[in-house]
């Protein structure tokens, strides 16, 4: 992506100070910024407009982030980035696990954050690397094109990240990937490695997938080693 790209961004953030710095360093490099203090608020915002990513600070008046990202994301796949405070590492997970794409610690540098942004627009634009063919792995099938996954025939609807990780899975199906290489592959920061983000993913794949999370037949673990899809997978 360009970095003059223009994106619109919804900032869900009660910290005014923070909120209005964030917003001038990404209005600088060509990301709009509307700000929003309060969750309920910043809920209806996100359903008034179309926005290409949403901010979304976790501890917030009037509903708490983890409930907006709930909401949002039971009704649109516009990509969310939660910002969290650093050892909140349950609230993090949690925010992954309702589908949120990404998070950043605070205190965080701006710099960092529109890298995510980039990267999570990235993702949703289907524009992640350099492939563009279609996968078709047992009752599996990717379109990168469109942005479109089916089991069975049964669309099944991914975020970004997740559709990005599984077609990263599905194109080397039969291979262990580490977490590490499926950060990279996912075009995500390599950051995430050393925590559970993409386990989390991972999870949510499989609930979407039907796989049974117990004795999963597609997505398999493969302990110390990382994630494989099977080749024949479903």
């Amino acid at each position: 992506m360009p970095t003059d790209l223009a994106l619109n961004a919804l900032l869900v953030e009660d910290d005014a100070r923070l909120a209005t710095l964030t917003a001038e360093y990404l209005g600088g490099h060509g990301v709009t910024v509307t700000c929003i203090g309060d969750g309920a608020a910043g809920l209806a915002e996100a359903f008034r407009h179309p926005y290409d990513v949403v901010l979304l600070d976790l501890m917030l008046p009037g509903k708490n982030g983890l409930e907006v990202c709930r909401e949002l994301r039971a009704r649109s796949d516009v990509p969310i980035v939660i910002l969290t405070a650093r050892g909140e590492e349950a609230d993090r997970v949690m925010g992954l696990d309702l589908g949120a794409d990404d998070y950043v610690a605070k205190p965080f540098s701006p710099r960092e954050l529109l890298a995510r942004v980039r990267a999570v627009v990235r993702r949703a634009r289907g524009q992640v690397g350099p492939s563009v063919k279609s996968v078709q792995v047992g009752d599996l099938a990717l379109d990168p094109g469109a942005r479109r996954a089916s089991v069975r025939g049964q669309e099944i609807v991914l975020t970004g990240y997740e559709f990005s990780l599984l077609y990263a899975l599905a194109s080397r199906a039969g291979r262990v990937l580490s977490r590490e290489q499926l950060i990279e592959l996912a075009g995500g920061s390599a950051d995430d490695a050393f925590d559970r983000s993409v386990d989390v993913h991972v999870s949510r794949l499989r609930q979407k997938l039907g796989d049974d999370p117990k004795n999963p037949r597609m997505l398999k673990t493969v302990r110390g080693s990382g994630y494989m899809l099977a080749a024949e997978a479903g």
